[in-house]
């Protein structure tokens, strides 16, 4: 197939690009820059210039391929809010190109999405177009899309890592170094769910060519990784203390991340694996935060 892939110099698009390839598809890849154009066609794929903001752009590359997947997330977490929206209505321009053809396309969520209760494991099953979190933006653009008779379905992600970057992690390590300290709220025990970059990749690539219309995947190789655990490797890694807040000195200290410490994201990926054949391989989260070079902090890391 001809693959629309937005995000495809980013984190997890530069993954999801090789996986494609190897597998037999052309990828069209979504880029903003003439550097990004010339490292894609390096890599075996057509770029595509444009930018989440250009509609046009995403309604064209969408309407040039047999399947989409999106992927691109503006990560100022400080403006997450309107980039949820922002996001939700580059899924409506994508989708907008596919009306009326059952050609595919996976959108991409959090697995917070699915959260069922206090304790409980997020499920494949769950939607809640009310969920508090701006991210929902993104699934309630595709549950209009699907109402509409699109092809969409959902891939909703944890903790995303490799020895580079580690999803919310990163901008965790960066915090900190800043503060001199690796906090956490409470006892720390509330867990947050991961997977290898890698397997995300590969699941990507499986849900695009299974193309089962309204489904949703969980892309946790790791259920739940508790908070204290990871504030005790990074603290290990920059040569900083740990420390346990009360929920009232996290906002202080997180900032913007503050949102996200506390919250206890466990997550369920069992129907994904049976329904996909989906067999993660990659290290855990703990072992690449081990193995990462901590000196480059503030240098390589991003949120």
């Amino acid at each position: 197939m001809r693959v629309f892939l937005t995000g495809a110099t980013g984190f997890i698009g530069s993954h999801i690009l090789p996986e494609l390839l190897e597998a037999g598809h052309q990828v069209l890849g979504l880029t903003r820059s003439d550097a990004g154009a010339r490292a894609l066609a390096a890599a075996g794929a057509e770029a595509h210039l444009g930018t989440l903001e250009d509609t046009d752009s995403l309604r064209e590359g969408a309407a040039r391929a047999d399947a989409v997947i999106h992927t691109a997330f503006d990560h100022d977490f400080s403006n997450f809010a309107a980039n949820c929206e922002k996001d939700g209505r580059a899924i409506a321009a994508l989708g907008s190109a596919l009306k009326g053809t059952d050609r595919p396309i996976l959108i991409t969520s959090a697995v917070g999405m699915g959260a069922t209760g206090p304790g409980e494991a997020a499920r494949e099953d769950v939607f809640d177009a009310h969920h508090p979190s701006p991210r929902i933006a993104s699934e309630r653009a595709g549950a209009a899309l699907s109402a509409e008779g699109v092809n969409v379905s959902v891939i909703r992600l944890p903790q995303v890592h490799d020895t580079a970057k580690q999803g919310l992690v990163s901008p965790y390590i960066e915090l900190s170094k800043a503060k001199g300290v690796a906090a956490y709220v409470g006892d720390g025990l509330n867990r947050w769910s991961a997977a290898h970059v890698v397997d995300v990749a590969r699941l990507y690539r499986l849900a695009m060519e299974k193309a089962q219309p309204g489904t949703r995947y969980h892309a946790s190789a790791e259920e739940g990784v508790p908070v204290r655990e990871i504030a005790e490797v990074v603290s290990a890694g920059l040569g900083v203390p740990t420390v346990s807040l009360s929920p009232q000195e996290a906002g202080e200290h997180f900032g913007w991340l503050a949102l996200f410490a506390g919250w206890d994201m466990l997550t369920s990926s069992a129907w994904t694996r049976k329904a996909l054949g989906w067999e993660p391989r990659g290290p855990g989260l703990i072992a690449d935060l081990r193995n990462m070079d901590y000196s480059v902090v503030g240098a390589a890391h991003g949120a």
